[in-house]
């Protein structure tokens, strides 16, 4: 049996941990980057600057000069607070009803290996 490494968002139970566990590093890593993406500022007790606060930002006027700010606040946070990850690729997509649908691709320098993260707003 595998040593849980943290506990996963949102929080469900289990039998075997108490509550539904992480137990590998690459879906801690996905995990911590999800949380810095739809964690406004402010919100964090004692790291008032931590959280890009994307679903905020995706209320704006949906254009190329948008998804460059929110880029940029993406690749800022990372630097700042996941320094361990190397942002190799971050798109936007829109669809017909308005929802727009983020890809990241990141690469996991300690660990040698590359994941993708996509989120709907």
């Amino acid at each position: 049996m595998a040593t849980p490494i943290g506990i996963k968002i949102p929080l469900t139970r289990d039998e075997r941990t108490g509550y539904t566990s992480l137990d590998t590093y690459p879906e801690t890593v996905k995990q911590n980057l999800k949380n810095l993406l739809l964690t406004n500022q402010g919100e964090r007790v004692m790291e008032p600057l931590f959280g890009v606060g994307i679903r905020h930002k995706l209320f704006e006027q949906k254009d190329s000069s948008t998804y460059a700010k929110i880029d940029s606040s993406i690749r800022e946070q990372v630097r700042r607070y996941l320094p361990y990850l190397d942002l190799q690729e971050i798109s936007f997509k829109e669809d017909d009803q308005n929802a727009v649908f983020i890809r990241i691709v990141y690469f996991i320098t300690p660990l040698g290996t590359s994941d993708t993260l996509e989120i709907t707003e």
